[in-house]
């Protein structure tokens, strides 16, 4: 959404409570006034529709006992953390991060991990390479621009989008970005148990895709 500089005459009394305002939310006073304009005009700025979407995906694991959700104020950004089954429980962070004007992403995914113990490392980026084969067979169909993906110690990230084929509504949005979640969780944490070898990662996600799901 383009910006253009405008010049408002605001009386100091309001001047020092939006500042003091914009200091406790995070965010400066031109952000601030841009997003109180837009809430009294009812206008769907892109701050506001992801925090909408990010609102809806936090609704969507509240009742999710393996992904808990957290939402900073006025941020582009939000995580979910899950717990693995493994010595000590490490801990994962999934970090959705939308943009606000992007034609060719939606955003991007990070799965964040810190764990002492090299073989569950190894394990992880042995998952996350399978992942990424996986889905450079499943998802060009989908998407005309290939997904980009990146894996550092104790840190894989990928790119995601929706098809455009039609308009998709904040909840169609989160609920993508909720089911992806819950599918890349569950079946990691299948193979990484010694429950799912990578013929089974492959045959879940497939039988997720003919479940309708919206690939990202």
């Amino acid at each position: 959404m383009k910006k253009t500089l405008y010049s408002l005459m605001l009386s100091d009394d309001v001047v020092q409570a939006v500042d003091a305002l914009a200091h406790r939310m995070g965010t400066n006073r031109s952000a601030l006034v841009n997003q109180i304009l837009a809430e009294y005009t009812d206008m769907m700025t892109p701050e506001r529709r992801v925090q909408d979407i990010f609102r809806q995906i936090s609704q969507i694991l509240d009742a999710d006992t393996d992904l808990v959700p957290f939402i900073a104020p006025n941020a582009m950004s939000m995580s979910m953390k899950s717990s693995l089954q493994y010595r000590y429980r490490p801990t994962v962070k999934y970090s959705v991060e939308l943009y606000r004007d992007r034609d060719d992403s939606l955003g991007e995914l990070s799965v964040v991990f810190r764990t002492q113990s090299q073989e569950l490392l190894d394990a992880m980026g042995t998952f996350f390479r399978l992942w990424k084969q996986v889905e450079d067979q499943l998802v060009s169909a989908y998407h005309p621009m290939p997904v980009e993906y990146a894996l550092y110690p104790g840190r894989f990230t990928r790119t995601i989008a929706l098809p455009g084929r039609r308009d998709y509504t904040s909840a169609d949005v989160a609920a993508a970005i909720s089911a992806y979640v819950r599918l890349f969780d569950r079946l990691m944490k299948g193979y990484l148990a010694g429950r799912m070898s990578p013929r089974d990662v492959e045959g879940e996600y497939v039988a997720w895709l003919r479940e309708g799901n919206t690939i990202l």
